[in-house]
């Protein structure tokens, strides 16, 4: 659950692309991570869709998004699911390079 979205000013909403603070709210028992934890996520697809220079309008099923680091670099070493092409233009190449589908 997302509880502000970071770098922006007051801004509401969240796109892709933004770094938001987060809370856990599903964890698997043998993880580094607590359910209610606080941490720091990009998001990497959202269900508005977002539009390419090209006209395409590009849309996913479901939000979702990628713990990261102080640094920016992802805290897991998997990601499941497709992620927007356009998060290698935002600097996040290695949450590009671990996802199994670029879109």
């Amino acid at each position: 659950m997302c509880i502000r979205v970071l770098g922006t000013g007051n801004r509401k909403y969240a796109g892709m692309g933004d770094i938001i603070m987060a809370v856990v709210k599903e964890a698997v028992p043998n993880m580094s991570l607590k359910r209610s934890e606080v941490v720091r996520a990009v998001v990497v697809c959202t269900r508005k869709g977002i539009k390419r220079c090209n006209g395409m309008i590009v849309g996913f099923d479901d939000n979702a998004a990628v713990i990261i680091n102080q640094e920016g670099n992802p805290r897991g070493t998997r990601i499941f699911g497709p992620v927007a092409r356009e998060l290698r233009d935002y600097n996040f190449a290695k949450v590009v390079s671990l996802a199994p589908e670029v879109l």
